[in-house]
């Protein structure tokens, strides 16, 4: 019985990523360069390969004058690969003709190229010179597609030398899509691929790149890539032997991360990032004897070669997981492990470089920008993290963060542990790991109280900006700094007890029984008023009880707090919105309706509960007159009004946005000195 295979089914059933969509246009590529090195008797002479991007010659309609910046790119519709090499002899066609040949297995070929080649395109047209066995120069052409297979075309002409033209026609929308638009861009993406032939001895053809705009030659990324060449190494790993070809890239925008190729069949087949891989090894390095580079390595072995699957786009190799057993088998982590500590050997001193630079980045940021991982810093350290130098903080921040959330874990098991142990019999070592565990609490809760500190230090930075005026001259609107100060709309059930920032108004605000923010007096459940008047924040807090303690359980009566909030530099307000009198109105009214506590209890009659009203403004020359007739007295500095009013029972306070920052800083100055941050 004999055999047949189904074109259509193979291709149906060939693997092609979109993540790969020019893979095609490399095996095309790459057999040129193979059709190069099989010429006999002109090996000195080097081969010729062109490559023509071809784009979509449709009219597009004209909208108008194009926006700023480079016009759009033609879409792709096909390439031609021309190449002098030994073309489509007797031998060549024959393979070509044979599904899965094995006629270059030798060079690690799969026969399966020009599968993928109808995978991406509708039709393939090849036109071909050869010399045969008599050295007589021949010519061929076909078209090869999916539904009329190979379909000979008579004999080709216009050669006057062996070579061949395959020309790729009907891109694919889906790959089309997926794939470099530019010919700089391709031009990369194919030296990157075919880089092993560029280094090996004697080198590649020269092979250019062009559209109708544009051309761009390989030889001359060779110089853009490489730096330079490092020792080759070899390493054997479970009996089988690897070459690692390390190579120094020039540091650049594309080549910015250490990476290790997976090669097969002189093609890179994967491309992994080394980043943190190994301690120190994240982006650029450098040493005394050489300017900044990129390592990267490029790994090839017949055990490579003899895996690579059919796509070429992955190994058959297993890939260890973690917690399970070791297997006889070489996978991809014995491999990898083996490889990064030669890169360990190899990059010993860029290496210590760099991580003494990662250190230093470290301690700066901790120093300057988040003091709050001081206290255990010695600890991340123990645990050997290594950072890249050009870390952006948010990044670090990150890194430091997770490693602080580990030490947190694992002190907390620790805890259980011990405290466990507390009622038996100690261990020997017992009193040394309570020790090292309460050491730990206290950097922890350092840690916990610098990162309060640091907060305070972003909230008083944050305001700043806020009250200063823009480019344009404008200020921002008051919304924005209240919300700053306390969540608006909202009551103290609807936000953490330190979800306010009323501290940088006055420290006792922070401890309150009841907290509004910009709601109506109506909807507050400590005046039983049916005024729809909104203060923009009010706040009691029960006497006769600590400060600390201060929980809504005790009366007889509650404080009042009134704050007022205008808008930076507003000079527009009329005598009708003097926000002096408004506070003193909003005190009145909850004096008047006051019936429960924020928690249910009675209220005992009384209209005279303590009132403090804070007005922060800027004290334009209305204010300041505002201040004048309500017989307030200016404060030291200069920047704000203070005094007691007798009818109505309130301290009053009036503040400037310059003085409010001031005064925040001050009182919190000796926690931010200690923390060595900027007051």
């Amino acid at each position: 019985m004999v055999l047949t295979t189904s074109l259509a089914g193979r291709v149906r059933n060939t693997s092609l990523p979109k993540s790969h969509a020019l893979l095609p246009l490399l095996e095309a590529i790459v057999n040129a360069i193979q059709a190069i090195d099989a010429r006999r008797g002109d090996s000195a002479t080097p081969g010729r390969i062109n490559v023509r991007v071809h784009r979509d010659t449709q009219a597009e309609f004209d909208l108008g004058q194009p926006g700023p910046g480079r016009a759009p790119m033609k879409p792709i519709v096909g390439f031609t690969v021309e190449d002098d090499g030994v073309g489509f002899t007797r031998q060549n066609m024959s393979s070509f003709e044979t599904l899965d040949s094995d006629f270059k297995s030798h060079l690690g070929c799969r026969g399966v190229g020009r599968l993928l080649w109808l995978k991406a395109f509708d039709k393939v047209t090849v036109r071909s010179a050869y010399e045969d066995e008599g050295g007589k120069l021949r010519g061929r052409q076909f078209r090869f597609s999916v539904e009329r297979e190979v379909e000979h075309d008579g004999d080709a002409d216009g050669f006057v030398r062996p070579g061949t033209a395959v020309i790729l026609d009907g891109f694919k929308k889906a790959f089309q899509q997926n794939a470099p638009k530019s010919v700089d861009a391709i031009a990369r993406e194919v030296f990157e691929h075919c880089i092993w032939y560029f280094l090996r001895p004697g080198g590649a053809p020269l092979v250019t790149i062009a559209d109708d705009n544009e051309s761009v030659s390989l030889a001359d990324l060779m110089g853009e890539f490489v730096e330079s060449a490092m020792t080759s190494s070899k390493i054997e790993v479970k009996g089988q032997k690897f070459d690692m070809l390390n190579l120094r890239l020039k540091a650049t925008a594309r080549n910015s991360v250490p990476r290790l190729h997976w090669c097969a069949a002189s093609r890179v087949v994967i491309e992994e990032n080394l980043s943190g891989k190994v301690p120190g090894l994240h982006g650029k390095l450098a040493d005394k004897a050489a300017s900044e580079f990129v390592y990267a390595c490029y790994l090839t072995s017949d055990f490579l070669d003899e895996r690579v699957r059919a796509d070429r786009t992955a190994f058959d190799i297993s890939d260890r997981i973690a917690g399970q057993p070791l297997i006889d088998d070489l996978s991809l982590d014995d491999i990898r492990e083996v490889v990064l500590e030669e890169v360990r050997t190899i990059l010993k001193a860029p290496l210590e470089s760099a991580r003494e630079q990662g250190k230093k980045r470290v301690h700066e940021f901790v120093t300057k920008r988040a003091p709050r991982y001081r206290p255990l810093l010695a600890k991340i350290e123990e645990r050997g993290i290594t950072v890249d130098p050009s870390i952006k903080d948010q990044d670090l921040e990150l890194q430091l963060h997770r490693q602080l959330q580990k030490i947190e874990s694992e002190a907390f098991i620790q805890g259980q542990e011990i405290f466990a142990e507390a009622d038996a019999e100690p261990a020997e070592d017992y009193a040394e790991r309570l020790a090292a565990y309460l050491a730990t609490v206290s950097e922890i809760n350092q840690s916990d109280l610098a990162a309060y500190v640091s907060r305070r230090r972003t909230v008083l930075d944050l305001l700043g900006r806020l009250i200063r005026a823009d480019k344009d001259g404008k200020y921002s609107r008051e919304d924005a700094i209240h919300s700053l100060i306390v969540p608006m709309r909202t009551e103290s059930s609807e936000h953490a007890a330190d979800g306010s920032n009323l501290w940088i108004i006055d420290e006792r605000l922070a401890f309150h029984d009841y907290l509004a923010s910009d709601k109506t007096l109506k909807s507050m459940p400590i005046t039983g008023s049916e005024s729809t008047k909104e203060p923009d924040i009010v706040a009691t807090r029960l006497m006769d009880s600590p400060v600390l303690a201060a929980e809504g359980q005790k009366l007889p009566l509650p404080s009042i707090v009134v704050v007022e909030i205008k808008r930076p530099m507003r000079k527009d307000a009329t005598e009708d919105k003097n926000p002096i009198q408004q506070c003193l109105d909003y005190v009145k009214r909850i004096r008047a309706g006051g019936v429960v506590t924020a928690t249910g209890r009675p209220i005992p009659p009384t209209h005279e509960p303590p009132a403090f009203c804070y007005i922060i403004a800027d004290l334009t020359e209305k204010m300041i007159e505002r201040c004048e007739i309500s017989n307030l007295r200016p404060t030291h500095d200069g920047l704000g009004y203070f005094g007691f009013n007798d009818s109505a029972k309130a301290y009053i306070e009036v503040m400037s946005f310059d003085g409010l920052v001031n005064a925040a800083t001050e009182r919190n100055r000796a926690f931010f000195d200690k923390l060595g941050l900027p007051s």
